[in-house]
């Protein structure tokens, strides 16, 4: 019986979809068609060293700002970023917390394409926020790679639990 391992610093998640690994690249990485399944309407694109912008435009966060920077990205396999994850408290200033590392793995396989994402470093969070953040990014990804799965077309996707 294989454990699975319980962690408070990483979140991850995995989706295999019944779409081409250029499909999914595209919607990971076109600022508009990232915009729509993700909830947010951005002003720039993904490229490494960019600080992208944007409002977060998902019911309940409507309005609320976005901001990225964009870590790495390997054509057709890896977009990274970092983040200020779950930055709901409006007035609030998270820019002197440190950010977690968000990475998106595109993988091809027989019929469609394994996409993972992992978001690391919950553990450095303030004690007064890692815990929400931590569980409010969970519930995030796993609506989010349904989200993906939907917008390409549900047929033939699934969620599975990484680990």
């Amino acid at each position: 019986m294989k454990m699975k391992t319980i962690s408070t610093d990483r979140i991850e998640r995995q989706v295999l979809l019944r779409a081409s690994r250029s499909q999914v690249w595209r919607a990971l990485t076109d600022i508009r068609e990232f915009g729509e399944w993700f909830g947010v309407r951005l002003d720039g694109p993904f490229v490494p060293g960019a600080r992208v912008r944007g409002r977060i435009t998902h019911p309940g966060f409507q309005g609320s700002p976005f901001e990225i920077i964009v870590e790495r990205v390997l054509p057709g396999q890896l977009v990274s970023w970092r983040w200020h994850p779950y930055t709901a408290e409006p007035g609030v200033n998270y820019a002197s917390e440190p950010a977690t590392l968000v990475e998106f793995r595109l993988e091809e396989l027989a019929g469609g394409s394994r996409l993972s994402v992992v978001e690391s470093g919950f553990d450095s969070l303030p004690d007064a926020r890692r815990q929400v953040a931590f569980e409010m990014n969970d519930r995030g990804w796993a609506e989010q790679m349904n989200s993906i799965g939907h917008h390409l077309g549900a047929s033939g996707w699934r969620r599975e639990e990484a680990g």
